[in-house]
């Protein structure tokens, strides 16, 4: 299930205004075995201690992407 998972939020292209209003490109929906999920990626610190403070500079950020059941959030 999730190698399945993770090439769906690599392959998600149906971003709109209403799931994507900034233009980052950071979470998405889909369906997976007959139920919805979200997937969020999240920008810290290299220490992990807080946010990035440049999300674009890969030396300055560490992502996270968590995959959750709809309704569990």
């Amino acid at each position: 299930m999730g190698l399945g998972l993770i090439q769906k939020v690599r392959d998600f292209a149906e971003f709109t205004p209403d799931n994507d209003p900034h233009g980052e490109h950071d979470f998405g929906s889909f369906e997976h075995d007959g139920r919805r999920l979200f997937w969020k990626i999240d920008y810290y610190s290299p220490d992990m201690q807080g946010g990035s403070e440049d999300p674009s500079d890969p030396d300055e950020t560490q992502r996270v992407l968590t995959i959750m059941f709809a309704e569990e959030y």
